[in-house]
Order: C-alpha cells, then sequence, then structure tokens
C-alpha cells in the first residue's frame, strides 16, 4: 500500500488526491494505482533473477483490460481459467504462448479455442478432462502441450473456501494417482507432456506449505524420470498471501528463495501464478457515508458501496482496512459500515473505531483482487467505474455502468 498516503489529513494515490477523484467521478469507486502494480510484479522477476521462469498473473484476481495490458507489457505470462479470461488476455495484447489454462471444468469449445491460439499450456485436472484435451486436440489436427495439476495434500491453513491443495478439494489429480495418469497422457494421441502443476490455496501467510508441496512434487518428477518421462516445466501456482490487517507473510524473495534452491540441479523452468500479491494491495474502494443510523444495539454507518461491490467480507469474513479519506472533526464512536442492499449478510465491516459524518468518502484498502471481479448487479445495482492512476494522471479503465448496460440483452414481452 506503499502508493497510497497521508499528506495533512487527506490520502492520496500517487500523486493525486482521493478526495478529489471521488468528486470527479462519483463513487462506489475503484482506484487502482499503476506504480504499485508494476512494484509488486517487479519484486517476483527480480527474486527469480536469471533462473528460468515465467510469472503468469493469475486473470481472476482482476481482470480488467488496462490492468492487463501493463501487465502484458511487463512481460508477464497469464494464468487462466475460461474462454473469457482467455479473450481478454488475447484483447490485451498477451502473448498466447505465455499463458497457462486451468480450472476443472474446460469445455470442448475453451479447449479449440486455447489449441487454435496456441497457449502455452493446458493444467489438467482429471482423466475425464485429459480423455476430452486428447479427442479434441486430434480432431482440430493439433498436440495440446500439458501438465497435471497434481493434489499434493497439503494443508495450506488457510479458509477453507480458498484452500485447494487437499484430498477433499475439488481441484486437481490425487498425488497417489498422479503416476498412472501422466503414464496414460503419454499414451494418449494429441498430447505432449510439458509439466507438473500444483496450486495449494490461497492468502497463505508462511513459507513452510509451499515448500512442503514443493518436496512432493519433485518426488514425482524423479519417478517420472524412471518411466521416461522427462518434464520441461514445474508450476508451483501462486497463493502467497498479502497484509490486510496483521498478516505477515514472507518477502517474495524470502518464499522463493528456497524454492529456487530446491530446483537449481534440475534442468527444468519455473512458473508461477500470482494473482493477489500483485494486485491486491494496489487498489482501494472508495465509497461516500450516505446516513448515520445509531441504534440501540449497534451504530450502522450505510454507505453507497454494498456487498455486489465487494463480496469478500460477506463471503469469506474478510477484514480489510477502512478509514475516512480526509480526517474529520466528528467524535469517534464504533461503526458497521454496511450497504444498501436488501440482506442483512450486506457489510464491509464490522465493529471499526471512525470519526466519520454523512457525506465523508471513506476508503477500502486491499481492493485490488477479488473486489471488482467478483462484482454483481444484484438489487440491480450498476458497477463501479474503475481507475488507474500513475503519478500525476488519472484515466477510466471501466466506466460507471448505466441502466441500459443493466438491461443489454432482456427482452420485455414478444419484443
Amino acid at each position: 500500500m506503499t502508493q497510497f498516503t497521508e499528506n495533512n489529513g487527506a490520502l492520496f494515490v500517487d500523486n493525486l488526491s482521493v478526495a478529489e477523484l471521488a468528486k470527479a467521478y462519483g463513487t462506489p469507486l475503484y482506484i487502482y494505482s499503476q506504480t504499485a502494480i508494476t512494484q509488486a510484479f517487479n519484486e517476483f522477476k527480480n527474486a527469480l533473477g536469471d533462473f528460468p521462469s515465467l510469472i503468469c498473473y493469475a486473470v481472476k484476481a482482476n481482470s480488467n483490460l488496462s490492468i492487463l495490458k501493463v501487465l502484458a507489457d511487463l512481460g508477464s505470462g497469464f494464468d487462466i481459467v475460461s474462454l473469457g479470461e482467455l479473450e481478454r488476455v488475447l484483447k490485451a495484447g498477451g502473448d498466447p504462448a505465455k499463458i497457462v489454462f486451468s480450472g476443472v471444468g474446460k469445455s470442448v469449445q475453451e479447449m479449440k479455442r486455447a489449441l487454435e491460439v496456441g497457449v502455452a499450456c493446458f493444467n489438467v485436472e482429471s482423466e475425464a478432462e485429459l480423455e476430452r484435451l486428447s479427442d479434441v486436440a486430434v480432431g482440430e489436427g493439433k498436440t495440446a502441450k500439458i501438465s497435471l495439476r497434481v493434489n499434493p495434500d497439503v494443508d495450506a491453513k488457510t479458509h477453507p473456501y480458498i484452500s485447494t491443495g487437499l484430498k477433499e478439494n475439488k481441484f486437481g489429480i490425487e498425488f497417489n494417482r498422479a503416476i498412472d495418469v501422466y503414464l496414460k497422457a503419454k499414451a494418449l494421441p494429441g498430447i505432449e507432456i510439458v509439466g507438473i502443476d500444483c496450486h495449494i490455496g490461497s492468502q497463505l501467510t508462511q513459507a513452510t506449505p509451499f515448500l512442503d508441496a514443493t518436496d512432493r512434487i519433485l518426488v514425482l518428477v524423479e519417478q517420472l524420470k524412471n518411466h521416461g518421462i522427462v518434464l520441461k516445466h514445474i508450476d508451483l501456482g501462486g497463493g502467497l498471501g498479502v497484509t490486510y490487517k496483521d498478516e505477515t507473510p514472507p518477502a517474495v524473495a524470502d518464499y522463493l528463495s528456497p524454492i529456487l534452491a530446491k530446483l537449481k540441479d534440475l534442468k527444468v523452468s519455473l512458473m508461477l501464478e500470482p494473482g493477489r500479491a500483485i494486485v491486491a494491495n494496489a487498489g482501494i474502494l472508495v465509497t461516500k457515508v450516505e446516513y448515520l443510523k445509531p441504534t440501540t444495539e449497534k451504530n450502522f454507518a450505510i454507505v453507497d458501496a454494498a456487498m455486489n461491490d465487494n463480496i469478500r467480507p460477506s463471503l469469506y469474513q474478510a477484514w480489510q482496512e477502512i478509514r475516512p479519506v480526509q480526517s474529520s472533526n466528528a467524535t469517534p464512536d464504533i461503526w458497521d459500515i454496511v450497504g444498501p442492499v436488501c440482506e442483512t449478510g450486506d457489510f464491509l465491516a464490522k465493529g471499526r473505531t471512525l470519526a466519520i459524518a454523512a457525506g465523508d468518502y471513506l476508503a477500502m484498502f486491499g481492493a485490488g483482487a477479488y473486489c471488482f471481479s467478483m462484482s454483481s448487479n444484484y438489487n440491480s445495482r450498476p458497477r463501479a467505474c474503475e481507475l488507474l492512476v500513475d503519478g500525476d494522471t488519472s484515466r477510466v479503465i471501466r466506466q460507471r455502468e448505466s441502466f441500459d448496460d443493466l438491461i443489454r440483452g432482456e427482452l420485455v414481452g414478444n419484443a
């Protein structure tokens, strides 16, 4: 969050006043710092040094075209999980040869398009998917480069909704089945084995689970060599956490250094799929206090942002810092920050001590990842405007939706 600073009680993003941006563009408003995104990407790049590697930004974290363009210009690859994400990356100028296609439910249409443009690799998540991909590749006269996403059964010790590496999770192929499935892939037409993949979860704040997963994957790499299957890359996924409150995730270099030490004698390249770690703390959500509603039980600050703008607190019980955009003379009190959506679960924060008044702007930090990308039109609410700030300049990278945008594609009666 280094690009978000205070000057005389006023919040700035890079060199621009957040309050002035909110007045100019309205609220709710997402604001992202291009400088912060660039710095976060370069942390990975610098930590990897000259080790053969590819950083594949996880598009699901924030899929705005302008942000994808910033990352493509930095040389980033991309981790995608849908046809829509594939087309977004291509539209933003991403190199298809730097795209890895993950996800448990790839359709025939998605496979055909990915083969057509020449993605770097399919991260295959089941035997059924492997068989389908072989059939599609043969039918298209193509060869599908694949890695198997292996489930290492490592506890990432994160929220159960974002844990992906345990046996009970839907992702990946069971560790004990991996060799058999690789041998099956070796025998299938239209398939070229190039790597192995794992991803154990999101918002990890300790290095140990990453190292445990790496050790388990390296066991398979050696076993595969004995079967004549020599891999070109190891994909260790993403999941490195960020600081929202008091979390202390390892620095990128500290997390990667022991992993690189384990790989140094292997003739493989390393793929990584960071998303949150690159964009989360590069963004804020700005909202306006519409009403203050003190009651005998709680004090509610009713704002114009809602769970449809950021579902993380309601869905994951996520904590994100909220503070006034400008210092106030109001008396501090304890507030629940709630939105206008007709759900009791519509809240952005609970029990926050804030000095606020109606009409004030609040900034919700850590809003660059999994906020706009998970937003919706629930209660027929238009989705918010997105801004990208770079030093002294700002530009709209997504216009605020209108009512016409809300009903586009809908039909009335026999129309």
